[in-house]
């Protein structure tokens, strides 16, 4: 799903090494036309189509695809390579594998690792000193795309047993869990890694060179999107919402949809980390930034869309969601 948003946060952290390489952040933020105005407010967002233009462009920028943060640089092709080198795999353990195998032929400071014992794998990032600071987003990248470059070469998502990562929590839980497809994360552990089932390394690789071929057109696009069939409850709802925007259904009719009694339907998105409410004002913020960054619609029509029958309820809420009002946010973009 596209319609989807993600922290500031996030642009901040692809822009962060930006000015040492004689780079304006400012400049590359208006040509993704996303507002500088933005990253300033602690609370705002940007459509994932944004924040994925925004990332590839500053590697472009950058000649860079570590985005400044691994001890050497990471010319622009090394993601292609990789993934040449392992499209021929047969199975997901034998393709993680050789992800792991093919940085760490770089000699950097940060190698990912893949550990398998028993019923557990285990993809770490083995710090080669002690001494080495782990940059928070350049663990992320490492550990987010390979379990969305996994998930795309099996063509679904792959179950986490737990995320881990060896620093503080830097934005709010739920983009944590979002970059990580819901699973759970822990913070200031001993080491950054995702842990999964072993059963899922035998797992038959379905791509090709032919499907590797249109993934490389855009992959931080299509791995922060990609979306395969999922039977959480989360994702159960979420779809039958998104079928109704314009009339946004309430917990009881969609808990009848789902042949549940309403407070089992709460008691189950409890159990993944949300609530209905909240669920139904991420999909109304995301449709809005998505067609803000869209011509040709007015902001009435936008409110209309996101599931708003007043113009004016949908500007103040707006306004809660990025700090400004969706004027100005278009204006900047």
């Amino acid at each position: 799903m596209r319609n989807q948003s993600i922290s500031v946060h996030f642009a901040r952290a692809v822009l962060k090494n930006t000015v040492k390489v004689g780079l304006d952040p400012a400049e590359i933020l208006r040509r993704n036309r996303i507002s500088p105005r933005l990253l300033q407010e602690e609370n705002a967002r940007i459509s994932i189509e944004r924040f994925a233009d925004l990332q590839v462009s500053t590697m472009r920028d950058m000649d860079d695809e570590s985005l400044g943060y691994a001890s050497r640089r990471l010319p622009l092709g090394c993601w292609s390579m990789m993934c040449y080198a392992l499209i021929g795999s047969d199975t997901l353990g034998q393709a993680l594998h050789r992800y792991c195998r093919f940085y760490q032929m770089f000699d950097l400071e940060l190698e990912p690792e893949l550990d398998v014992s028993q019923d557990r794998a285990t993809l770490r990032l083995r710090q080669q000193r002690q001494s080495a600071t782990i940059e928070p987003y350049m663990a992320e990248l490492f550990l987010f795309n390979a379990h969305r470059l996994g998930s795309w070469l099996v063509q679904e998502h792959l179950s986490i047993q737990t995320v881990h990562l060896s620093y503080a929590m830097a934005t709010a839980a739920s983009d944590y869990r979002h970059m990580f497809l819901g699973h759970p994360v822990a913070f200031n552990q001993d080491e950054c890694a995702v842990v999964m089932p072993s059963a899922l390394l035998d797992k038959s690789i379905v791509q090709n060179e032919q499907s590797l071929r249109h993934f490389l057109r855009h992959p931080a696009l299509l791995m922060l999107t990609q979306n395969y069939a999922r039977s959480s409850w989360t994702s159960k709802v979420k779809t039958l919402l998104l079928r109704n925007m314009l009339s946004m259904p309430e917990l009881p009719e969609v808990a009848a949809q789902l042949e549940l009694h309403p407070q089992t339907l709460r008691r189950r998105l409890s159990g993944e980390g949300t609530t209905f409410k909240e669920l139904k004002n991420q999909l109304r913020r995301d449709t809005a930034l998505h067609y803000l960054g869209k011509q040709g619609l007015s902001i009435e029509e936008i409110a209309h869309r996101a599931g708003f029958s007043e113009s004016s309820a949908f500007i103040r809420a707006f306004k809660s969601w990025t700090g400004v009002t969706p004027y100005s946010y278009r204006k900047g973009i």
